[in-house]
């Protein structure tokens, strides 16, 4: 949840949190959406008549620019443009960070995708919500955080269609591959970089799918 430019505070507190998680031993694959900007290309392409194809291939543009300033922040300036080459860089210096991967699917599966190729212990989505709720709180008062969830209440509540510029907790796409791999998932508030962190020690943060 960095904002979209990057806010620079918000990526400096998840600089910090990234390094903490490597002197721990892990490795770590950060993957970056194209965000608000990335619609605004989205919308500016339908208002141009371009197919949907199009419209993703700009979000995915947006996505590794923003995937440029935070690797070049995170020490690995190298933005991967398979999953294959992420995996061959998180071999050797333990991070990578990649942007969008191609059209009809959006940042969140190509961490799905990339989880799965890497056979990955732990996702952590960072949305703008404190986990994955019964109803979008924005819109629902009386909408319950679930804490835990299994494989087939991720699909029931966020199973659906890919479409461009999608803006939900977890894109359809993503949601079905994570459900069929059966990734372990937690989902927590990327406004709050320390969750990423409280996430991986195993605290009770967030939404945690499995």
């Amino acid at each position: 949840m960095l904002g979209s430019p990057p806010d620079a505070g918000t990526l400096e507190a998840y600089a910090t949190i990234v390094h903490r998680i490597l002197a721990h031993g892990h490795r770590i694959a950060v993957v970056v959406g194209g965000g608000h900007i990335a619609r605004e290309y989205i919308e500016t392409a339908k208002t141009l008549g371009l197919p949907r194809k199009d419209q993703d291939t700009i979000a995915i543009h947006a996505s590794r620019l923003n995937a440029k300033l935070v690797g070049i922040k995170l020490g690995v300036p190298s933005v991967p443009v398979s999953v294959n080459d992420m995996l061959s860089k998180l071999a050797r210096n333990r991070i990578a960070v990649m942007g969008g991967l191609r059209p009809g699917i959006t940042t969140d599966t190509v961490a799905a995708l990339v989880a799965e190729a890497w056979r990955s212990d732990l996702m952590i989505k960072a949305s703008n919500q404190d986990g994955i709720y019964t109803a979008d709180p924005r819109l629902h008062k009386g909408a319950k955080l679930l804490r835990t969830m299994s494989y087939a209440q991720l699909v029931e509540v966020l199973g659906g269609r890919h479409s461009p510029g999608i803006h939900s907790i977890l894109d359809p796409v993503a949601v079905e591959r994570i459900a069929e791999h059966r990734i372990r998932l937690v989902v927590v508030n990327g406004g709050k970089p320390e969750s990423v962190l409280m996430a991986v020690e195993g605290e009770n943060v967030g939404t945690t799918v499995s």
